[in-house]
C-alpha cells in the first residue's frame, strides 16, 4: 500500500493541504474543529506525518528539552506533565534531561540544540547547561531558553532578558513565616534549599523579613542548610531535634522535605502539631493526605509549566515577547500541621 502523504489527508479531511498541515505541524494556529477534523481523518487512515523530512524543510526537530535536576521529585512531575500538555498542542514532543544534580549532565542536554535534536530548552535549574567558554565566545548566541522557578545566572553573558516563571519567593517564604507567627511561635527554625538556588535564597530572604518585622531576633542556630529532598528533611531534623534550645516550629522549603521532617519527628515520639508545627512548600499531591495533613504554599504548577512551554514555543516561533518575566500567584494553604503555640 502506497505511503499516504499530507494531501491524501487534506482531502479526505475536506480541507486545503496547508491548514491540514498546520493542524499537524503548529495545532495552536487553527480552530479546534478544523484540528478535529484533520486529527479524525490522520487516525482513521494511519496517518503518519514525516517528522525527519518536516525538520529538513524548516530546519527545526519538533523537539524541546526539559532540563530538571530531579524528575523524581514531586513538584517537578507536576510541572513535567503540564509542560509536556501544552507542548503537544503545539505540535511539539518533549525530552527530558534527568540531571540528578550534576553538571557534566546539564552540559550533555544542552548541547542537543546545537546538534539540533532540540529547538529550545526550559531549564528547571541554576545554571545555564552551556560551558563557560561557549558563554565566554563573542560568537555565542543564546538559543531559545526559559526558566522555570530558579533563575539561571551567569557573569560571562547578559541574563536578563532570559524569560523567567516563577512565583515571589521572597513573599512566599515570609507568608508562611507569618503563618507560624501568628500562632504564637517565635523560635522558628528553617531548612533551606541548595544554598546556590536563587529559590532556596530568596525564601531565606522572605524567612529573615517576617523575623524583622515582626521584632523577633534572627537566630543564625535556627537556620539549617539542605537541600530539596526529603533525605534532607530527615537528616536535618536529627539534628534540630539534638539542639538544646529547640525550635517550636519548622519551616521546610519543600514538600517532600517536610514529609521527612514529620516522619522523623514522630519517630522520636513528638507530635506534630501539638509539640512541634511544620510547614511546607509547593503543595504537592500529597501535602492534603498526609497525617496531619500539610500546611504549605501552593505553587501554580499547572500554569507554571503550561506558561514555560508557551513562553518557548513562542520564542521558536519569533513571536514578540511582552515580558520576560511572568510572577504567578501562590496561596497559603493552612491545614492540620500548623497550630496554635500552646
Amino acid at each position: 500500500m502506497a505511503k499516504i502523504g499530507i494531501k491524501e489527508l487534506a482531502k479526505i479531511a475536506g480541507v486545503s493541504t496547508a491548514s491540514a498541515s498546520r493542524a499537524l505541524s503548529n495545532p495552536s494556529r487553527v480552530s479546534k474543529k478544523m484540528r478535529d477534523k484533520v486529527q479524525a481523518a490522520a487516525l482513521e487512515i494511519g496517518y503518519s506525518p514525516n517528522r525527519l523530512g518536516a525538520s529538513l524543510r524548516t530546519s527545526k526537530s519538533g523537539n524541546i528539552i526539559a532540563i530538571i535536576p530531579d524528575i523524581s521529585d514531586t513538584f517537578n512531575s507536576g510541572v513535567i506533565q503540564s509542560l509536556e500538555r501544552a507542548a503537544a498542542d503545539r505540535g511539539y514532543s518533549v525530552l527530558f534531561g534527568d540531571t540528578q544534580g550534576l553538571r557534566s549532565r546539564e552540559l550533555v542536554y544542552g548541547s542537543m540544540v546545537k546538534s539540533r535534536q532540540a529547538d529550545g530548552i526550559i531549564v528547571l535549574s541554576h545554571r545555564l547547561p552551556f560551558e563557560d567558554r561557549d558563554l565566554a565566545s563573542e560568537h555565542f548566541v543564546l538559543p531559545p531558553l526559559v526558566n522555570s522557578c530558579e533563575f539561571a545566572e551567569s557573569s560571562l553573558i547578559d541574563t536578563s532578558t532570559i524569560p523567567w516563571v516563577s512565583i515571589d519567593n521572597v513573599q512566599a517564604g515570609r507568608d508562611a513565616v507569618e503563618h507560624l507567627l501568628s500562632l504564637g511561635h517565635k523560635k522558628i527554625a528553617v531548612i533551606t534549599g541548595d544554598p546556590e538556588s536563587p529559590s532556596s535564597q530568596q525564601r531565606l530572604e522572605g524567612y529573615k523579613a517576617a523575623l524583622e518585622n515582626a521584632g523577633v531576633e534572627l537566630t543564625a542556630d535556627l537556620i539549617h542548610e539542605g537541600e530539596y529532598t526529603l533525605e534532607a528533611g530527615v537528616r536535618v531534623t536529627e539534628t534540630i531535634l539534638l539542639a538544646k534550645n529547640r525550635p517550636t516550629a519548622i519551616f521546610c522549603m519543600c514538600d517532600e522535605m517536610a514529609l521527612g521532617c514529620i516522619a522523623t519527628l514522630k519517630r522520636h515520639g513528638f507530635s506534630v502539631p501539638q509539640d512541634m508545627s511544620v510547614v511546607g512548600f509547593d503543595d504537592i499531591r500529597f501535602a492534603e493526605y498526609l497525617s496531619p495533613t500539610l500546611t504549605t504554599i501552593r505553587q501554580p504548577v499547572e500554569e507554571i509549566g503550561r506558561t514555560c512551554a508557551n513562553i518557548l514555543l513562542d520564542i521558536i516561533d519569533c513571536e514578540p515577547l511582552d515580558n520576560p518575566k511572568h510572577i504567578l500567584p501562590h496561596e497559603l494553604m493552612v491545614r492540620d500541621s500548623s497550630a496554635r503555640l500552646r
